[in-house]
């Protein structure tokens, strides 16, 4: 993408209006969506949300587009899964964007489903950006209302870290989490990836479309002679949430997943990263736990 921006922007310089007359300045006029594939999450409040669809010019008259569901490309229903608030889309003269408005049916979807539907623009071949396409495929996700407490309890840690250095060769632990007494939304993650060292977590819901974690930084979450077997800066392992990466939590499937930065310091002076790694956690019922300690050896 980024190198059609900067063919976009070399073609903005040159090319930047149409007329009336439907004459057009310039071949460089596209007509494309924002993203070609992303997740949009379905809120229970039933509101729709929008598709971006962009032009590459700005014109001083109205636009109008069709847009059609593909359907041999799409296994989310119209009427089941989604509706569509119209098939038309309307570019007003001086802008260059707009939207199809979809709204996910709450509902009627599986917090474990990813129904798809896949949208293209119906237009003039010349507006098709050449690599492009006139495409995106929209991901409905179910958003259930955020509870603390869908993520207290048991729960199965998969973590990239521990396949990398448990000494043990496991590398899923079953923990046990429960809300922080005075912090809001978040939780203590008691015996995290080692034994006698517990870590919190939060839960941003300020935007229930973006559920970010967040993590305080210098988490103590072992020593560094119990993992590598040698004594590393202050012997202190520590743990933040990524800064390269987000991590998402999902209420309805409760679960979420975490990047985490992993890191050594000397005397409170950073010393070394060890590496971010991912981990899923997903919370299990009290009678999956007694399956997983007894068979499983958690």
């Amino acid at each position: 993408m980024k190198r059609f921006l900067i063919i976009f922007s070399a073609m903005t310089l040159l090319f930047a209006s149409c007329k009336e007359s439907y004459t057009t300045y310039s071949d460089a006029e596209f007509l494309m969506f924002a993203d070609t594939l992303k997740t949009y999450q379905v809120l229970q409040d039933g509101e729709y949300f929008s598709v971006p669809v962009v032009s590459t010019v700005v014109c001083d008259y109205d636009r109008t587009f069709a847009v059609e569901v593909v359907d041999n490309q799409s296994d989310a229903i119209e009427g089941v899964h989604y509706q569509i608030e119209s098939n038309t889309i309307l570019i007003k003269a001086g802008e260059s964007s707009t939207s199809v408005k979809i709204k996910g049916i709450y509902e009627n979807l599986d917090p474990e489903d990813r129904p798809t539907l896949t949208l293209s623009l119906v237009m003039a071949d010349k507006l098709e950006m050449p690599l492009y396409g006139k495409q995106t495929k929209v991901v409905l996700q179910k958003s259930c209302p955020f509870d603390i407490n869908t993520f207290s309890g048991w729960c199965l840690v998969t973590s990239l870290f521990l396949y990398d250095y448990s000494m043990t060769g496991f590398y899923q632990r079953l923990i046990y989490t429960e809300p922080h007494p005075t912090l809001p939304n978040t939780i203590i993650c008691r015996n995290w990836l080692y034994d006698g060292y517990d870590i919190t977590m939060g839960f941003d819901t300020e935007n229930p479309a973006n559920p970010l974690v967040v993590m305080d930084t210098d988490q103590i979450m072992s020593d560094t002679g119990t993992v590598f077997g040698i004594v590393h800066g202050d012997d202190k392992l520590l743990v933040e949430e990524s800064p390269l990466h987000e991590s998402y939590f999902y209420t309805c499937g409760g679960y979420l997943a975490l990047w985490a930065h992993i890191y050594v310091e000397d005397l409170g002076e950073y010393f070394g990263t060890v590496g971010y790694y991912y981990h899923i956690m997903e919370w299990v019922s009290d009678e999956e736990a007694d399956r997983l300690q007894r068979e499983e050896g958690l």
